[in-house]
């Protein structure tokens, strides 16, 4: 999904600290002169514009559009690289622990032994992951991957605080 994707960026300007207001109406039944609009930004798209040339038409030119590295309210921020089978360390195990508690909501989910190495157990146990999530079943984890994880964690883990 496109949110998924656009879940960590956020826009700026140079030199300025607070979030950068941005109003969006559909430019139809809702007017706002000098905004961006739905059918506005449509048409900027179908001639070529870019999403930052989009929003530079509507407000400016020293827009930006930069991700988060991290994601607060989020366990841990995606490792900057897809987990495959051969990848080991910290966030493989965080990976994996976090998988053992969702497959514990999900009975689906194979269990697997978080001893931060990707092996054909974790991609096995991944595949049905995104297979239950509706993610593409690659059996390794991506960014969007990761953050499905997370969030069911999340989830998960804050209905058995609650039980």
């Amino acid at each position: 999904m496109i949110v998924d994707e656009l879940f960590a960026d956020y826009l700026s300007r140079p030199n300025v600290r607070q979030p950068i207001l941005t109003q969006y109406c559909d430019g139809r039944r809702v007017s706002c002169p000098n905004w961006m609009t739905q059918w506005g930004s449509k048409a900027l798209g179908d001639q070529g514009y870019t999403p930052i040339e989009i929003l530079r038409y509507y407000y400016g030119d020293d827009m930006y559009i930069n991700t988060a590295q991290e994601i607060s309210g989020i366990p841990s921020s995606w490792p900057g690289y897809t987990l495959e089978i051969g990848s080991s360390g910290d966030k493989v195990r965080q990976m994996q622990e976090q998988l053992n508690v969702i497959a514990g909501a999900y009975p689906a989910i194979p269990k697997i032994e978080a001893d931060g190495i990707y092996g054909p157990a974790t991609a096995a146990s991944v595949e049905v992951f995104q297979s239950v999530f509706g993610l593409p079943q690659t059996g390794t984890v991506d960014y969007r991957t990761w953050y499905k994880i997370s969030e069911i964690y999340v989830g998960v883990s804050r209905i058995a605080e609650l039980v």
